[in-house]
């Protein structure tokens, strides 16, 4: 069928349905009267959408970090060890690589390895796989809300089996768990795989049933200018609403530069609002996830909480609903249990300690911000106008057109030709703008950005700073300066 962003027909819905569960055994497991009927049955302290509300009555930022191993007896282990070890406040199912390619016969070949070796042989959970008897196990033997966190382009059983599992909040979406993680994917594809998602939410929704929605803010994490992210994060917004999400996390991935980064949650919270109610979404309710550092890390642990901290702050000064965690084992590779609680603990202190204060306002940030949403406007007017209305359609073409473009994405349906790099404050700024449509007044800032950094390391503009820049936060520094302007 042909991609527009309207809400799904019964009919199309149920034909798909036979499909998709399927794909996998576990599929037959799946009654969707009987799992409205069990979601009801979860207390209201254990679903996300409840306590995301509370969160924002009480102007707090809720720490999550990302967990996930093979054996879900180890996996609950794991959860309720960062529930009260890591004082967690929302919780995590990671999800394994080959479920995330709907491979469940080598994540079935997993589980059994990972039973012989007595440790975990996936990176994550196996949600399909276990079916929807064994998510409940797993999602009811904790206190606190459960969220699937994947990387899946087609996630329709996943979103299945995981709702009818228990867990109360899915992460993703067409845009932001395709082009970041895939390379063959197509966008139009994709996307019409997360309007059956989206519409299946939508359902649970409208049988009284509230599911949160997270579509993935930092993209591929490396020197993403927020306007981008923030453009995903709308448009995903969006199309899911047409189907009838009615509770929505949108999220952006730490630069660095804390008056950017305030600014690009301030942005997002208010261009979000209003390109929902513009379309009639009125009842939508919107909260901001923060995620700490996705770039590389230091090696030295110490080194790594500094990190960890400057990334809480953020999310604490910027009023985020919630922050994503990172571990001081980041560049590591899997952390420990206790790494990820150290984390934690460290977040809510940073966090707790920064309750009362707020910099959304301040005169730099709201300048900043500003030239944010003025930016966002002319990517989304370009993607309404090829679209002729649809964000649907209009975003396949503003792919194919370059007008929005992921740095460093491995989609060959991306363009790449944008470049990033930081300015002299370490603000992300657009170095080479491809196809980008912004107002000359917009080119000529980020022009002029650049040209201060360029005079203050005595250098030209080049290639060469979006490189120093990349490696810079794992070598101790925001800014990638030649080893002149250090000394």
């Amino acid at each position: 069928m042909e991609l527009k962003n309207q809400k799904i027909s019964e009919d199309q819905f149920f034909a798909e349905r036979k499909e998709v569960l399927a794909q996998w055994e576990t599929g037959k497991g799946v009654d969707f009267e009987e799992a409205v009927a069990y979601q009801k049955s979860i207390a209201p302290e254990k679903r996300f959408s409840a306590k995301l509300a509370k969160a924002v009555e009480e102007k707090t930022t809720l720490i999550q970090p990302r967990a996930g191993v093979a054996l879900y007896e180890e996996h609950t282990k794991l959860l309720k060890f960062l529930e009260e070890e890591g004082e967690a406040d929302l919780l995590p199912s990671t999800v394994d690589s080959y479920t995330r390619l709907n491979r469940y016969h080598e994540a079935e070949t997993g589980i059994q390895k990972s039973r012989e070796t007595g440790r975990s042989m996936l990176n994550g959970f196996p949600i399909v796989n276990y079916g929807v008897d064994i998510c409940r196990r797993v999602t009811s033997a904790l206190k606190s809300p459960v969220q699937v966190r994947h990387g899946t382009p087609d996630a329709r059983l996943l979103t299945e089996i995981s709702i009818a599992g228990g867990f109360t909040s899915y992460e993703g979406g067409g845009i932001s768990y395709n082009v970041p993680y895939s390379k063959n994917h197509p966008i139009d594809k994709v996307i019409a795989h997360w309007q059956y998602t989206d519409r299946l939410v939508g359902m649970y929704e409208e049988a009284g049933v509230s599911i949160n929605r997270e579509p993935f803010g930092p993209l591929t994490g490396t020197l993403i200018p927020p306007c981008i992210s923030n453009v995903v994060a709308v448009i995903e917004a969006l199309l899911a609403a047409t189907q009838g999400v009615k509770d929505l996390t949108v999220g952006y991935g730490q630069c660095g530069n804390l008056m950017q980064d305030v600014a690009a949650i301030r942005a997002l919270d208010i261009m979000t609002r209003k390109y929902l109610d513009r379309f009639g979404f009125t009842d939508a309710r919107i909260t901001t996830v923060f995620h700490q550092w996705m770039g590389g890390f230091p090696q030295d642990e110490a080194k790594s909480f500094g990190v960890i901290s400057w990334g809480a702050a953020a999310a604490a000064l910027a009023k985020a609903t919630k922050v994503i965690v990172k571990t001081p084992h980041e560049a590591m590779g899997v952390p420990t249990k206790e790494a990820n609680a150290a984390g934690l603990r460290a977040t809510k202190q940073v966090i707790s300690m920064l309750k009362d204060q707020n910099f959304r306002e301040i005169p730099a940030v709201v300048e900043e911000s500003e030239i944010i949403m003025a930016e966002m406007k002319c990517i989304l007017d370009k993607v309404e106008e090829l679209g002729k209305g649809d964000y649907a359609v209009g975003t396949v073409a503003a792919f194919e057109a370059g007008v929005i473009d992921v740095p460093f994405a491995p989609s060959k349906f991306n363009a790449g030709k944008v470049m990033p790099a930081r300015d002299n404050l370490g603000a992300v700024r657009i170095l080479d703008l491809g196809h980008m449509p912004f107002t000359q007044d917009l080119i000529d800032f980020h022009r002029s950005k650049l040209e201060e950094r360029a005079k203050f390391e005595n250098r030209p503009v080049s290639f060469q700073m979006v490189i120093d820049d990349v490696y810079a936060i794992g070598k101790g520094n925001l800014v990638g300066r030649p080893k002149a302007a250090d000394e």
